[in-house]
């Protein structure tokens, strides 16, 4: 779908390692001659998916094509040096983001479903891996204000450690991305589904039951940590 006109320039996802190739190459300067097989090696797409890509960014008005040549001549255009370099703006803006941020809020309990969702293999093995631990079948959820949410909503432009979705069973379920935490000194991770019921709740696993390690109750305020890349 071609975007709105004025609107800002972003560039597809899936097309943004073919961009840097084309870029690396001096197509932001000058046509050049790229097939769409040489393209597709290059970034680890098949022809067709390659062709496909120059397409799009062709119909979104980030490339130009010459293809009377062979092999067809393209150009990057100046759509696509403004979505770069809009691109380039917020990555300088998230480093410079501080390494810790400090989000407070009132101690709730949950439907109960965390330790469901925790305890499936699909879930537990990646956290075994990629966060070094198994997590507590359940998760302290923290129920926040207006400023806290505002800072949530930054952590969601980080990358965080990934969890991808799966399907068991012919149900899919979501992925989430994880961020290292402490809470009253004690190793936990922020976890930010990507499908979430609860926008003013924070939920945060670790390794124990944060709830029965700190004597928490309901309604009580509590500092989380989150901790920068």
């Amino acid at each position: 779908m071609t975007a709105a006109p004025g609107s800002l320039p972003r560039l597809p996802r899936e097309a943004v390692a073919l961009v840097k190739y084309l870029a690396s190459r001096g197509a932001l300067s000058a046509p050049v001659a790229v097939s769409s097989r040489e393209a597709g090696k290059v970034v680890g797409l098949s022809q067709q998916g390659a062709a496909r890509q120059m397409l799009l960014l062709e119909r979104e008005g980030f490339l130009s094509r010459s293809l009377g040549a062979r092999p067809p001549r393209v150009q990057l255009t100046e759509r696509t040096r403004e979505a770069l370099a809009l691109e380039a703006k917020e990555i300088a803006q998230l480093l410079e983001r501080p390494r810790s941020v400090t989000l407070e809020g009132t101690v709730s309990s949950g439907l109960g479903e965390g330790g469901y969702y925790l305890s499936l293999p699909g879930y537990r093995q990646q956290f075994e891996e990629r966060l070094g631990y198994t997590p507590f079948p359940g998760t302290l959820n923290l129920r926040l204000g207006a400023r806290e949410l505002t800072e949530v909503d930054a952590l969601r432009g980080l990358p965080g450690i990934p969890i991808a979705g799966f399907s068991d069973g012919g149900r899919s379920f979501g992925g989430a991305r994880c961020h290292p935490a402490t809470v009253r000194g004690k190793e936990a991770h922020v976890i930010l589904p990507d499908r979430s019921h609860y926008r003013d709740v924070l939920e945060i696993i670790a390794p124990v039951s944060l709830r029965r390690a700190l004597h928490l109750k309901d309604g009580e305020r509590l500092a989380v940590k989150v901790l920068g890349p």
